[in-house]
């Protein structure tokens, strides 16, 4: 599985075309190094974007978890998927954006790219920089979520 780290300022042209960075290309250890699916972010006004190994890991998850034939579940399957596009680099290094998704998180011209571990999520510039926590807020996450956990050398 490919970890990728680095927020990297981008831009789109009027064809939905962002070039992505050589240092996250670079970070990338796939048997399909150019080949990802994008989708808007469950909780957040961006879209994400998952290498074609991860996004297989993700759709196990939402199998095992599911029934479609539970109603609630057939409508969360059919969310999770909606606006769902598979993506590829050009010759050039750069992805196609479905206009439709660029359009529903409100992404025009300038785009940050934030490695997120397992994906990168793909933000408008303002919205990224605004959403951004201070360092009190921050670190009282931190203490919330790992401050009660033991940490083992592995």
């Amino acid at each position: 599985m490919s970890t990728f780290i680095g927020d990297y300022d981008c831009k789109v042209d009027d064809k939905g075309r962002v070039l992505f960075p050589s240092s996250l290309r670079k970070q990338i250890n796939s048997a399909s190094p150019d080949r990802f699916v994008v989708k808007k972010d469950i909780y957040e006004d961006c879209l994400v974007l998952y290498l074609t190994e991860e996004w297989d890991r993700q759709t196990q998850i939402i199998r095992k978890n599911t029934n479609p034939y539970n109603r609630n579940h057939n409508q969360f399957i059919r969310e999770f998927f909606r606006g769902t596009a598979e993506v590829t680099l050009d010759s050039n290094g750069r992805l196609l954006l479905p206009r439709k998704l660029l359009d529903l998180t409100g992404i025009s011209k300038d785009v940050v790219l934030a490695g997120m571990n397992g994906k990168i999520e793909i933000w408008a510039k303002n919205k990224y920089e605004s959403g951004q926590m201070n360092s009190e807020a921050f670190a009282n996450l931190a203490e919330e979520i790992l401050g009660s956990t033991t940490l083992n050398d592995e």
